[in-house]
């Protein structure tokens, strides 16, 4: 097979997923609407908490596809990435605590929607644009750069526990009542907050595959397998890392923001480095740069962590490294890559 007819085959396949799991994503979210919108008394009606809980499935999903974004496609392993996840709750959190009382009068801007909207963009972007410049400046990279993400995560995690910082101590943010003048109780807002994250989710899917199809993503690819041989045609590989990952921050903090609301919390403890692991374990599972495995991964984990959790929930960090290195020596690309080896399998034998 010829270059040209294996990169006409691979447009086409990743042409007809990105088709399949749009269409995916939009009737999933349209029969958990329909299925709500059942009687309560009905077979298949989805009360209140389930589509709650699938909301923050959906936050997650949105998450990992920022960690794929970096990591499958420009090969920067990222172990901080619930920093900006955080960082978008936080400044959700502040919005939805100053329509009541800030904790602190400088908190009282928060109280506008707009601002907050800015806050949950600005806040995790300008933090990776600081923390992304020093650190691609000094060409800092592979283990190294994810041991210092994995350090400024639990860092974040250790000042927000202080009470100075007037964001909740270690108990955090809570007791949320009303979004844009709306009950957050209130069984349509919270079909409204699962509908906003399955398009949030939907339009970050898109967003993400035109960046990696573009020269961008081409120039992306080029570095994560010969960052040397791109630095040495002309390009500056600090800038094109550094706009990716600033990218992807964003994207974590929009996800956390509408993590908060349909959770009702926020608290230091999303800062853990444990979390930003187990973003890494979505990821691998699903499968790197392809995207739709990271959805995959982020949905199939977390449905597993609700079960499990609720059956034993001492054995489920053991549950998570066992099937973190399951994956890693049987699976190292996921089960999107196995899926495509099993299509070539059978293309092959036909």
């Amino acid at each position: 097979m010829s270059l040209a007819t294996m990169f006409k085959r691979n447009s086409l396949l990743d042409e007809r997923s990105t088709w399949i799991t749009s269409v995916v994503l939009i009737v999933g979210m349209l029969a958990v609407v329909v299925l709500h919108a059942l009687p309560p008394d009905h077979a298949w009606h989805l009360n209140g908490s389930v589509v709650s809980l699938l909301g923050k499935y959906l936050t997650y999903m949105l998450l990992a596809l920022a960690v794929d974004l970096i990591w499958g496609y420009l090969g920067i392993l990222s172990l901080g990435h619930g920093a900006f996840f955080a960082l978008g709750g936080y400044a959700m959190g502040l919005y939805l605590t100053a329509q009541q009382a800030p904790l602190a009068p400088w908190q009282a801007v928060m109280a506008h929607f707009p601002v907050a909207a800015l806050a949950v963009i600005l806040a995790p972007g300008l933090l990776a644009l600081v923390f992304g410049w020093l650190a691609f400046r000094s060409r800092v990279t592979g283990v190294y750069f994810s041991i210092i993400t994995q350090a400024l995560t639990f860092a974040l995690m250790l000042a927000f526990n202080r009470n100075e910082m007037a964001m909740g101590g270690s108990t955090g943010l809570t007791r949320f009542d009303e979004l844009l003048g709306f009950a957050l109780a209130g069984e349509g807002m919270t079909v409204a907050l699962f509908v906003a994250s399955g398009v949030a989710v939907l339009l970050a899917f898109w967003g993400c595959k035109a960046v990696t199809r573009s020269r961008l993503g081409r120039v992306c690819m080029a570095t994560r397998d010969a960052e040397a041989r791109v630095r040495f045609i002309g390009y500056r590989v600090e800038h094109v890392k550094l706009a990716v990952f600033v990218l992807s921050a964003m994207i974590a903090g929009v996800a956390g923001a509408l993590y908060v609301p349909q959770v009702g919390i926020i608290n230091p403890s999303t800062f853990a480095p444990l979390f930003s692991i187990e973003v890494v374990v979505w990821v691998a599972l699903g499968g790197r740069a392809t995207l739709y495995g990271a959805l995959l991964g982020a949905l199939v984990v977390n449905y597993l962590k609700t079960v499990l959790t609720g059956v034993m929930p001492d054995a489920w960090l053991f549950l998570l490294g066992g099937l973190f290195v399951v994956v890693t020596m049987f699976l190292p690309q996921g089960v999107a890559g196995l899926m495509a080896h099993l299509r070539r399998r059978r293309e092959v034998t036909a």
